[in-house]
């Protein structure tokens, strides 16, 4: 069984990602796998939620428990992509060997584009639905779950996108509206039940606002604090979340 394509370009440009997982395996402990990959427990989850999401299926498994704080193991998974990373180090020795100067690793570099999007679902093309001089592309980031993007007719051409076309949705962490789970659902945005994982608030400015959906997947949305409190939504608690067809950007591998 093969890796989603952009979890396996995701290996190659970002191995220091990837290297997280083998302290995890190594350390059994969120906080200590952090600590030895030279990030902070935030960086460390929002890489295990990244890597999640494009594999489409955990990678971390969380222990109730665990000693140190954040107790976790890496799921078989997580195991075969752990494997994959130490074949890949294997070969960059002489990938690097190979390169006939240093511009051509800065060309590589330019090439490689990162995004400030916070949210990275992988998924394929189920439906592309014409509407004037737009096209409504259907896709299914996991089994069951199901994302609306609105984009030019001319981007479906450019991006060459039909039926089985692997991509990955960017959703920006303040395009997401943050509600409460039995409110009335906009007709015609995306609209997604999960619960709230944790709730990161910041000294200035809106919540960091972690949930988790019913697959496994993980979204970022950002909101302010006072909306938060008179909603009654808390760490736990269930939710849903919207956004419009419009503010999906698609991108597929080079």
């Amino acid at each position: 069984m093969s890796l989603p394509t952009l979890l396996s370009q995701h290996i190659v440009r970002r191995p220091q990602r990837i290297a997280l997982l083998q302290h995890i395996a190594e350390q059994g402990s969120i906080t200590r796998a952090a600590k030895s990959a030279g990030l902070s427990y935030k960086a460390a989850w929002d890489a295990i939620d990244e890597l999640n999401n494009l594999a489409q299926k955990p990678l971390v498994e969380r222990i109730v428990g665990g000693k140190g704080g954040g107790g976790a193991r890496l799921s078989n998974e997580g195991e075969r992509v752990l494997r994959l990373y130490q074949k890949l180090q294997a070969l960059q020795a002489q990938v690097l060997e190979a390169a006939e100067d240093t511009s051509d690793l800065n060309l590589l570099g330019r090439l490689m584009l990162r995004t400030s999007a916070r949210n990275q679902l992988h998924g394929k093309v189920m439906a592309i639905e014409p509407q004037g001089r737009n096209d409504l592309i259907r896709l299914e980031v996991a089994e069951g779950l199901i994302v609306d993007a609105q984009i030019t007719h001319d981007s479906t051409e450019r991006l060459e996108l039909q039926i089985g076309t692997e991509v990955v949705a960017l959703i920006k962490a303040g395009w997401l509206d943050v509600l409460e789970i039995d409110s009335a659902e906009t007709p015609g945005n995306n609209c997604l039940k999960g619960t709230i994982e944790k709730i990161l608030d910041a000294d200035d400015g809106p919540s960091e606002v972690r949930i988790t959906l019913p697959n496994g997947l993980t979204l970022c949305a950002l909101d302010e604090p006072t909306h938060l409190q008179a909603l009654g939504l808390t760490g736990g608690k269930p939710v849903r979340v919207e956004f419009s067809p419009s503010r999906v950007l698609l991108g597929t591998p080079l």
